[in-house]
């Protein structure tokens, strides 16, 4: 596991969005004001930390992917970009439980607007952490004279959930402190895992949102 100490920049106007305003909409300058002092002070609220492994790919067979210690994919997404890839990195990472528990709080407090505000800043950390994660795995491939895809998540496209546990069996239990519940949640709850191909220059290109109708999709790239 990895600590992080890096301060992360926190994108308000995403935060807005997240909490309902359209773009068009102009908050008012009492809520500019508590996401400004929310955005300030939610490092004291984080301890980013994060692992991987990178493991070599054994097999790709239609939608199955089989790769070191025989862990298995299964997915015509995951399985189309590995079968470009020479290795894979398998990633876990999280801003940690403290942020969480504030969330919590000031809801229980029926402070709904202040936990709603949190909760979007957390995320949005959590994004900023994981391209940290893959930007650092992009300085191991390149390297190697390589490169690196866009990262995956079970559950995105025809990934599905349950495959959580495969992704967690690949990291050898140093998961960044990480846990998974029955249904395949993660706690703490603002946590990211998954992969990131590793190979050629075409594997960087591939994003299946050019040839997917699912339009409405929250993963849309």
């Amino acid at each position: 596991m990895v600590t992080v100490s890096n301060r992360f920049d926190i994108n308000r106007q995403q935060v807005f969005c997240d909490i309902g305003y359209r773009a068009d909409c102009e908050p008012s300058a009492r809520m500019v004001s508590l996401v400004n002092e929310y955005t300030q002070n939610a490092h004291d609220l984080i301890e980013p930390s994060y692992s991987y492994v990178i493991k070599d790919i054994k097999l790709v067979q239609d939608t199955r992917v089989v790769i070191e210690d025989s862990i298995t994919f299964e997915s015509e997404v995951i399985a189309w970009l590995l079968e470009q890839c020479e290795k894979v990195a398998v990633f876990t990472m999280t801003i940690g439980n403290r942020l969480e528990g504030m969330v919590c709080y000031l809801a229980e407090s029926e402070l709904i607007l202040q936990a709603a505000v949190l909760d979007a800043i957390g995320s949005g950390i959590a994004e900023k952490l994981a391209d940290f994660v893959q930007e650092r795995i992009g300085e191991i491939a390149r390297a190697q004279g390589l490169t690196i895809s866009r990262r995956f998540s079970p559950g995105y496209c025809d990934w599905d959930v349950s495959q959580q546990k495969m992704v967690f069996r690949a990291m050898r239990g140093d998961t960044a402190g990480i846990s998974l519940t029955a249904g395949c949640l993660m706690l703490p709850r603002k946590s990211i895992s998954g992969i990131i191909g590793i190979g050629n220059s075409n594997v960087e290109n591939y994003n299946p949102c050019i040839t997917c109708d699912k339009y409405d999709c929250t993963g849309r790239r």
